[in-house]
């Protein structure tokens, strides 16, 4: 448990606090059109590298997602491939521009694992769609409990988004994790708004 105060984080890590959010029972969603020119497909055993291509678009750059692409190739396929879990493309002329991971592997539960809209359909209305859709296929399956976390390197209208769509948060916590620009994983222009620390040299 961390005391109150301030904490030094070492050089090289980066440092995000964590909100876990939990859905007990389906919440009406705000009705929204589809949008035009959209269409959400269900992938099927996706490729890794498709599939770390869309990642990095909807979330990488942007905001530093680095999970999915820190992973040896077979132990994301694997996730990939387990047929409890879902993996959805949400396509503007056969071309994907958002994405949605519904995990399953948990009796009675589902994880939102990964949720969100390339820079393309910010502001679109495609997020909002593209929820309403997560929250029916997630409680169209026997479960309990839908939950997503959410971080402080995310868009900072996610946490409010998951909240307006039913969630409610449950607890948080601190990460820490090695700067992934630091380490070759992303470029150093990706999370612009996150300032970089290098390690001291030896």
């Amino acid at each position: 448990m961390l005391s109150d105060g301030f904490h030094n984080v070492p050089q090289g890590r980066l440092a995000t606090v964590v909100t876990h959010l939990e859905m007990r029972e389906p919440v009406a969603q705000r009705p929204v059109p589809h949008p035009d020119g959209l269409n959400l497909r269900v992938v099927h055993d996706p490729d890794p590298d498709w599939y770390r291509d869309l990642f990095t678009r909807v979330g990488g750059h942007d905001w530093l997602w680095f999970s999915r692409l820190q992973m040896s190739r077979s132990d994301l396929s694997a996730i990939l491939s387990d047929d409890a879990v879902d993996i959805y493309a949400l396509e503007r002329d056969g071309h994907a521009e958002g994405l949605l991971e519904l995990d399953f592997r948990t009796p009675d539960e589902c994880e939102l694992a990964f949720f969100g809209v390339t820079a393309a359909l910010i502001g679109s209305g495609a997020g909002r769609y593209l929820m309403n859709e997560a929250v029916a296929r997630a409680w169209s399956r026997p479960i309990t409990r839908f939950h997503v976390h959410t971080c402080t390197l995310d868009h900072p209208a996610a946490l409010g988004f998951y909240r307006r769509s039913g969630f409610t948060p449950l607890r948080q916590q601190i990460e820490v994790a090695p700067d992934p620009r630091l380490n070759g994983l992303m470029p150093d222009t990706a999370g612009a708004h996150i300032p970089m620390f290098r390690e001291d040299p030896a």
